[in-house]
């Protein structure tokens, strides 16, 4: 099965919805499903955080398997500390995964949803 997350444009109150909902399933007795949702509050915010850059970063991940952050700026021909920045950003987001010292997509699916 695919591993897929969710991007999310929307308020904070959404995220905190889902919390509330698996609270009352599990409250209830039912089986809670991992739900894998990234929500960022707006449309701009976005854009300023998956740029066209970390986008063909990911993509470049994807299509190999793990590699240190100096490989990977090599490939793209990138500046290290450029490199270096973005991954840092993409690992707080949960985008990608570093595990001993390699960098990896943690996702084969990323699936955006952009609400008004």
């Amino acid at each position: 099965m695919a591993r897929t997350l969710e991007l999310r444009v929307g308020a904070a109150g959404d995220a905190l919805d889902r919390f509330e909902a698996a609270w009352n399933r599990v409250a209830e007795g039912r089986r809670l499903a991992p739900l894998r949702v990234l929500t960022l509050q707006d449309l701009p915010l976005l854009l300023r955080t998956l740029t066209p850059a970390r986008w063909a970063l990911m993509q470049a991940l994807r299509s190999s398997s793990p590699t240190s952050i100096y490989e990977l700026a090599k490939r793209l021909h990138r500046d290290y500390k450029n490199v270096h920045t973005d991954v840092s950003r993409l690992i707080e987001l949960g985008l990608i995964d570093r595990q001993a010292g390699e960098v990896a997509v943690a996702w084969d699916v990323v699936r955006a949803e952009l609400r008004f």
